[in-house]
């Protein structure tokens, strides 16, 4: 199946099925990425009239505008997080429904063709990626594009000149999380399949434990069992080293963009054609707008492990049996 063909099974099949509650965390998102925006904002207001102009008058307002945006940002994001829980662990009982009823009905021959033990690993292992890629993947992208979208109009209407040097990290960052998205999703596929040949060791294991002992071939099995865990720790470890290796990449490039700010906006001010003020406010969207960029570059790591999962998963379910 085509990446395409995937997202509109997945979205037909299961996310359409609770879109109200999608588009309610999507509004939760909104509130968001406004108050994340606004705490940016004020304090251009805040260091113009209380530091620079010492104006007393805003002294109490300013800050109690600063405590209410961080509260709405912290009760939205407890709400949209909490929405998309319960859609996550809906759609993973469906999941999981599906297949386990298709395997019930299944002929001996596929079965056969496929260790029991292949198919625990797709109900536990697969379907916790494909619900990442429906629940926390949704959530980022509303979430961190509205943000970043908010940030980036506070940083413009600041300085728009400052903005354009700011905004050549997203691009770069697109294209490292691209590079690792395709690496993350032949890992993941690696490791589901040693996590398949672990489970199916295990219940040979279970089944046998009696012929084990009566033929004391207890240091053999461990022996065995140790190969089987040295396989899965090592895909599992190569998995997150690539989920790690985005992070100095990330932070380079902000360190760089900071430094070349900083150089230049120091210009800008020499010659007056920015203040103070403005640029503490732009640099604090800048130094927000991290995260939501960070976020989204990941976002292409999940929707690869999500799809790579969904490509053994799916086939299953459409399993028909013979008569």
């Amino acid at each position: 199946m085509k990446k395409i063909e995937i997202y509109k099974r997945l979205y037909n099949d299961y996310s359409k099925k609770f879109i109200y509650k999608i588009f309610l965390a999507a509004f939760f998102a909104i509130l968001v990425a406004a108050s994340t925006s606004a705490t940016a904002w004020l304090l251009d207001p805040a260091i113009k009239k209380i530091f620079i102009e010492k104006d007393q008058s805003l002294i109490f307002i300013i800050p109690l505008a600063i405590i209410t945006a961080f509260s709405v940002k912290g009760i939205a994001l407890y709400s949209a997080k909490v929405i998309m829980i319960g859609v996550a662990e809906e759609i993973k009982k469906i999941l999981q429904s599906q297949m386990i009823k298709t395997l019930i009905r299944a002929d001996t021959q596929l079965i056969d063709q496929k260790h029991s033990g292949k198919f625990i690993s797709n109900l536990t292992y697969d379907v916790g990626h494909i619900t990442n890629l429906l629940s926390s993947a949704i959530l980022s992208l509303f979430k961190d594009s509205l943000t970043l979208i908010g940030l980036l109009i506070v940083m413009f209407f600041q300085n728009w000149k400052l903005s354009l040097i700011a905004i050549i990290m997203i691009p770069l960052a697109s294209i490292a999380a691209k590079t690792f998205g395709k690496r993350m999703g032949k890992v993941v596929t690696e490791a589901q399949e040693k996590s398949g040949f672990l489970n199916a060791y295990l219940i040979e294991l279970f089944k046998n434990h009696r012929l084990i002992k009566i033929f004391q071939k207890e240091a053999y099995e461990g022996k065995k069992a140790d190969e089987h865990l040295d396989q899965l720790k090592n895909k599992n470890k190569k998995i997150n080293i690539v989920l790690v290796r985005l992070s100095p990449i990330m932070e380079t490039l902000t360190g760089i963009m900071i430094a070349i700010l900083i150089f230049y906006s120091g210009k800008l001010i020499l010659k007056n054609e920015i203040d103070i003020n403005n640029f503490f406010s732009f640099l604090a969207a800048m130094m927000l707008a991290y995260q939501p960029v960070r976020s989204l570059s990941s976002l292409n790591i999940i929707l690869n492990q999500g799809l790579s999962a969904a490509t053994r998963i799916l086939p299953i379910i459409d399993t028909k049996t013979k008569l």
